[in-house]
């Protein structure tokens, strides 16, 4: 899988923060002016979809039992790590 693409899955499965911002205009003597600022933050949960599919991407079945013992003590760390981080800019 792409690496960009792989990036953009987990992004996706472990759930992400969206800030928009929307700006109206309008005509003041003659001018176009800033009217009204909205700035909000969207919340997107973790898709259980995208997860389904880094696993599926991912042959286990060729590992030993002490390359899967490795592998799941990576991915939990990295998970705890994404996961903090994702707090932190929730905050």
């Amino acid at each position: 899988m792409d690496e960009k693409i792989a990036d953009a899955v987990r992004r996706v499965a472990l759930g992400f923060r969206i800030e928009e911002v929307t700006e109206e205009y309008g005509v003041e003597d003659g001018e176009l002016k800033l009217v009204k600022r909205k700035e909000t933050r969207k919340d997107v949960p973790p898709d259980l979809k995208a997860v389904k599919i880094l696993i599926e991407d991912t042959d286990y079945s060729a590992l030993s039992d002490d390359e899967l013992e490795r592998e799941k003590i990576r991915l939990l760390k990295r998970l705890e790590e994404e996961t903090n981080g994702t707090r932190e800019q929730k905050s």
